[in-house]
């Protein structure tokens, strides 16, 4: 099995920008939208939401990781069977 890292790839500076590009797109929306939802209510009680929007955008980063090292989403079928 070859180093995936061996030569070199476009998908890693493609993939990186567009994680960069996609944040940033997330985060501009949760700083629009969220505000006139929640902006009345008490600091502590808006806490809670921006902990989970902002922990909620690392879920699909194990997959994205993958395909940027890879060039497969999933794990590959021989990389999960036990020697």
């Amino acid at each position: 099995m070859t180093d995936p890292r061996a030569t070199p790839t476009w998908r890693i500076p493609v993939g990186v920008l567009a994680l960069v590009v996609a944040l940033g797109v997330y985060g501009i929306a949760v700083a629009s939208l969220v505000p006139p939802l929640i902006g009345t209510w008490n600091a502590l009680a808006q806490t809670p939401v921006y902990v989970v929007l902002g922990i909620v955008w690392i879920f699909p980063l194990k997959r994205y990781l993958m395909w940027m090292e890879t060039g497969r989403w999933s794990v590959p079928a021989e990389a999960t069977e036990s020697p």
